[in-house]
């Protein structure tokens, strides 16, 4: 997606992205959210990390944010002044802290790990997840094989569609039809899946003994300048909320 974070090994671009969740996972609190949403926005800015592009990718993330954070409002654990009540809502100032908590910090976590993943190449990722954390090989490639064929599968639903409407299968019902060429799409699946474990198989892959990688990877500068770089912002973001009293781990931040 960006030539700067092209140069960091994909392994530590998905490390990064965890390390985000993970961190803003532990505390439900506005400032830690909102500190980690702000500088990790700017910082894949200055990276080279078109926002359009971003905007598009986190779409869905947008959508579900704001309605995340108005049920909580709604149906969130009452705590401190209540501000409304019908019924089941109860709408208080605690409910409302979670809320807004809550939105950043999905808004944070999808920005941070969209902005890192987006634009990963699945073969360089596959080497770095077999070279670098070691993990075994059959695992990595199948993983990588299947991900490759997954690309596949819009083009087969197409196929599907324009063979079966020149047969004139299916030209009504439209719940009949959807059934009957999602179960034509699994079967075609399993075949393929089974002709390219044959050919794995045939062409060495999953063998006994050590395996030799023709494209090696290995860690640089531009690792460590992530590392540090996202290891800044998670503490910048914990030691301003600590400094501000939101810092809570469990609990309802603001409460």
């Amino acid at each position: 997606m960006t030539a700067a974070l092209d140069r960091v090994n994909p392994v530590v671009r998905l490390l990064a992205a965890l390390a985000f969740a993970v961190i803003l996972v532990i505390s439900v609190d506005v400032v830690s959210a909102g500190t980690a949403l702000l500088l990790g926005a700017v910082l894949l800015t200055i990276a080279g990390v078109r926002p359009r592009a971003l905007g598009i990718r986190i779409v869905p993330l947008l959508l579900a944010a704001p309605l995340a954070a108005l049920t909580i409002a709604l149906y969130g654990a009452p705590s401190g002044a209540v501000l409304a009540e019908w019924g089941f809502v109860h709408v208080t100032a605690g409910s409302l802290a979670l809320a807004a908590a809550t939105f950043l910090r999905i808004l944070a976590i999808g920005v941070c790990g969209v902005g890192l993943l987006a634009g990963i190449d699945a073969t360089r990722l596959a080497d770095g997840l077999a070279q670098v954390l070691h993990l075994p090989s059959r695992f990595v490639l199948g993983a990588l094989a299947a991900f490759r064929l997954f690309g596949l599968l819009g083009e087969d639903w197409r196929a599907l569609a324009l063979a079966r409407r020149a047969r004139g299968v299916a030209d009504r019902g439209r719940l009949r039809r959807f059934a009957g060429q999602a179960f034509a799409l699994l079967v075609l699946s399993v075949r393929r899946g089974g002709v390219l474990a044959t050919a794995m198989e045939a062409r060495g892959f999953g063998g006994p003994g050590g395996r030799t990688w023709a494209r090696p990877s290995v860690l640089g500068l531009p690792d460590l300048v992530l590392v540090v770089v996202t290891a800044g912002v998670l503490g910048v973001a914990i030691a301003a909320a600590v400094a501000l009293g939101t810092w809570n781990p469990g609990g309802v931040a603001g409460v």
